[in-house]
């Protein structure tokens, strides 16, 4: 029950504004922080009373030894100091666990798992809206670790500045006072350490900080190259370049290894500075504490006090720098984080945007231009007007801008001008959500989930029955082959795994699972992206039928190289870089002689005839 009380003091999941995090450091930590401001405050305090109470164990050392001395009759000591080793025992004892288990409560069961999953949570929601080109533009792998990094990282840094900070300032406070108690002399070679210790962080800390930061980028660019590996392992051993695919991934090792070694010679040399400095301070304050013992100046639980202290100090200075190590170490990894995760989304909805309405699905592509940043046109001016429950046929030589016309129906990017309606409403104005919702999409590369074959149909309607699944699998005659599935963890049928991005399947059982996904979306608009390119002509020839009753009543685009695929469309729209310069039904078409005839000419060989 206490477990969990404290367990429950950060809500991971809790809802919070969908932004993007702020770009400067400070503000980045700043941003996460004060979310659970509270629960940091309190770790502060409560740090600031157990660093009080370890220095105060060694004052009460010092106190015993002088109360010894000072007892004549040592059968009375206890009965004379009774009030004093009472109070001792009550921190000692009480007191410290207390703190302690307080401070560790804090610590381990709300701060470490609360603000860790809840970094990892919120840049998680922030960086799966990024657009198309985001991920286009990474490895996956490389983004997936920035994710999952920063959050513990985040945080143990900023619970090592709050743990370093108390120990420094009320061990070295408190020495400082009980030393200039004792005698004043006492306060020299502490003062001249301090100075010393904090000249060698000022001096070694940025340096370890960049150094971090390049080892922890190296360390991200290993990552990115070692599962861009293992996702393309197929093809790796296709083309048998296991070689060429170790050299790849040993020159980023190499480079992070180099980067490594050198933030360690940093460390390494400022290690053996602070030992030296360590060295003359314990030798310097015990000199001095035996000197000022020798001339009656001070007491002997004094020398003990010191001593003491010191050697706590010692050790503490040990654990601050490999403290302060960790701080930039763990600040460099933000750093390389935040990359990827402060990038701002190129595609975002509009605050004042409303959910798409489709009543009709009638299309109309406006005057748009897109050209992917790039110099030249991709699509420069392209209009098409599509009749609600008309059925189109994309046609055009590959990099007309056909697949780049149906990525930007689906709004993964936005125009540089011109617009797209549907149904009189342009979409840069609606929800993206609520824009895809409303068309179903069966590409060319199918890649289907890592999960069960249930879970990914249901991508097409969470709230599916499995008679609602299996009447889909049916028309899309994916139902011999799903019974015969298995998985090496038990699944069968339904519950198989289907491997990353469908790997466990052939290329047309992954799109007849993509055909029944989107018969079950059941949306008013089809895009049909070389639907059926992975099938075989019998196969291709078996779900036609399933494809007519996916298409029926509803609004399609259909692009195929294999343009006996298409050329039952209503229209044929030909596309050649990015622009439309044909029009018409297949026999139109075939009757101009342009370019969709060629097309026609060099599939057919001349040899089949056009009905």
């Amino acid at each position: 029950m206490l477990f969990r009380r404290f367990e429950s003091l950060i809500d991971v999941f809790r809802p919070s504004p969908d932004v993007a995090p702020p770009t400067g450091m400070l503000r980045f930590y700043g941003h996460y922080l004060k979310q659970v401001w509270p629960l940091m405050l309190a770790v502060l305090i409560i740090g600031f009373f157990a660093a009080l109470i370890e220095v105060a164990l060694f004052s009460f050392l010092g106190q015993l030894i002088d109360m010894a001395q000072a007892s004549t009759d040592a059968s009375s000591f206890f009965s004379e100091h009774q009030s004093e080793l009472w109070w001792m025992l009550l921190v000692a004892l009480i007191i410290r666990p207390v703190v302690f288990g307080l401070h560790n409560l804090l610590t381990h069961q709300a701060v470490n798992p609360g603000l860790t999953n809840l970094i990892r949570w919120q840049n998680h929601r922030y960086v799966l809206k990024q657009s198309l080109s985001f991920f286009q533009n990474d490895f996956a792998g490389r983004i997936a670790q920035r994710v999952m990094q920063t959050g513990p990282s985040l945080r143990d840094s900023a619970m090592q500045v709050i743990d370093a900070l108390w120990h420094v300032v009320v061990y070295a406070g408190s020495a400082l006072y009980l030393f200039a108690a004792a005698d004043l002399r006492l306060v020299v070679p502490l003062s001249l350490w301090i100075v010393g210790y904090s000249a060698a962080l000022w001096y070694f800390v940025p340096r370890i900080k960049a150094r971090s930061a390049a080892a922890s980028s190296a360390r991200s660019k290993v990552m990115g190259r070692v599962v861009d590996g293992y996702s393309n392992i197929a093809t790796l051993k296709l083309f048998a370049h296991s070689q060429e695919e170790e050299s790849y991934a040993r020159e980023a090792m190499q480079d992070l290894l180099d980067k490594f070694r050198l933030q360690s010679r940093t460390i390494t040399a400022l290690d053996f500075l602070i030992t030296c400095l360590n060295g003359v301070l314990i030798v310097g304050t015990g000199a001095l504490a035996l000197w000022l013992w020798s001339q009656s100046l001070i007491t002997t639980g004094a020398i003990a006090l010191a001593l003491g202290l010191v050697i706590r100090i010692n050790n503490m200075a040990e654990w601050i720098m490999w403290v302060v190590n960790g701080i930039f170490e763990n600040v460099g990894t933000v750093q390389d984080g935040m990359q990827s995760i402060v990038q701002p989304r190129q595609v975002l909805d509009r605050a004042d945007a409303k959910p798409l309405q489709v009543t009709q699905g009638g299309v109309r592509f406006e005057d748009i231009h897109f050209h992917y940043g790039k110099k030249g046109g991709v699509i420069s001016g392209l209009e098409i007007a599509i009749e609600p429950g008309e059925k189109i046929g994309l046609v055009g030589p590959s990099g007309a801008g056909k697949s780049t016309l149906v990525n930007l129906l689906l709004r993964l990017y936005d125009l540089e001008s011109g617009r797209i309606l549907i149904d009189d409403q342009d979409i840069a104005t609606v929800t993206q959500e609520s824009l895809r919702a409303n068309i179903g999409v069966v590409t060319q590369d199918t890649a289907l989930l890592h999960r069960s074959i249930r879970d990914n149909l249901r991508y097409g309607k969470p709230g599916a029955s499995d008679d609602e699944l299996w009447e889909a699998v049916r028309k899309a005659r994916a139902d011999a082959f799903i019974p015969t599935l298995d998985d090496s963890q038990g699944g069968r049928g339904m519950d198989a795994q289907v491997g990353e991005r469908g790997v466990k399947l052939s290329g047309g059982q992954r799109q007849r699972i993509a055909i029944a996904r989107v018969l079950l979306k059941d949306a008013p608009i089809l895009v049909l992206d070389e639907a059926t390119s992975a099938l075989d002509s019998e196969v291709e020839a078996a779900i036609q039928e399933s494809l007519d009753s996916l298409m029926e009543g509803k609004t399609v685009i259909a692009i195929a190289h294999r343009l006996s695929t298409i050329a039952r469309m209503d229209r044929l729209v030909v596309i050649d870089q990015g622009q439309v310069i044909e029009t018409g039904t297949h026999a139109e078409l075939i009757a101009h002689g342009g370019l969709y005839a060629r097309l026609w000419q060099h599939q057919t060989g001349g040899f089949v005839g056009v009905e």
